[in-house]
């Protein structure tokens, strides 16, 4: 895939001696109207890359805080058009940020693959998380999005093991998001030398930037993974600040992204230093 928004912000994290922070929001959370103000605020706040969640009714991955996250998008009425309507006007206000939409396959595929992919590019959505259709099963929504020019980004876990790696990369883009834990995203926090060790594992077999998720709530954590990463995946913490705050969610959600930020902004200058 020729150079576009996602190589290119993560190509700048580095050049800058950083991490890329990869943040997490449920679209339509507490409304679809809500939503616009919360991603402004992470881009306000310096996050690089935007993960958007597609609400789901058996979010099978996720912990409390993202399936509260769920009902309440899905009770306010968010629809699939609704999300796209989000990122479409996120990309007009915000032309170089990338967005990911992260989801299960059932919305993705119900009217056809194509059509998914179709209007992902059409909104300006750059790639695409669809965490229950393993790599070995995506005969539909991986090729439909990579001929619409939209990232399929892969997930790998501690179980990923060195016979089933190859599988997992085969047709991957953008970047490999790293599952730090066998487990439910919020939760747990995987063992620092465990994680390091995942990520030195993973860049030998590819060129691909390696974020890493589920169980980062603090500035302190992301920074200890951005030392090793090339980036750093926060969803259930924000998710927690907007389940507290609701409409009134934004400035808080800023306070806390700067917050990342500087952690791992700090850590590039320690390291540089």
């Amino acid at each position: 895939m020729s150079a576009d928004r996602m190589s290119a912000r993560f190509a700048a994290c580095k050049a800058q001696g950083r991490a890329a922070l990869v943040t997490f929001v449920t679209a339509g959370d507490p409304t679809a109207a809500d939503t616009g103000a919360i991603l402004d605020a992470l881009v306000a706040g310096g996050a690089d890359v935007i993960e958007l969640g597609m609400p789901f009714t058996d979010p099978m991955a996720d912990g409390p805080a993202i399936e509260l996250a769920n009902l309440r998008s899905l009770g306010s009425g968010t629809k699939t058009k609704d999300i796209f309507a989000i990122a479409t006007a996120f990309r007009a206000r915000h032309p170089d940020v990338p967005v990911v939409l992260m989801g299960y396959a059932n919305p993705m595929l119900v009217r056809g693959p194509d059509w998914f992919a179709d209007q992902c590019k059409a909104s300006g959505v750059d790639g695409v998380i669809c965490v229950d259709v393993p790599p070995e099963e995506d005969a539909e929504i991986g090729p439909a999005l990579r001929a619409a020019g939209v990232h399929l980004i892969r997930l790998a876990t501690p179980t990923t093991d060195a016979a089933r790696l190859p599988a997992v990369l085969d047709g991957a883009s953008g970047f490999l998001y790293y599952v730090s834990v066998a487990g439910v995203t919020g939760k747990q926090q995987a063992a620092q030398a465990a994680v390091e060790q995942a990520v030195a594992r993973l860049k030998a077999a590819t060129d691909l930037p390696v974020s890493v998720g589920f169980g980062v709530r603090t500035p302190e954590q992301a920074a200890a993974i951005g030392r090793v990463a090339d980036g750093v995946v926060v969803g259930s913490a924000i998710v927690d600040i907007i389940g507290s705050h609701g409409d009134a969610a934004a400035p808080f959600v800023q306070e806390f992204v700067a917050a990342l930020r500087g952690a791992l902004t700090a850590k590039s200058r320690e390291t540089a230093a």
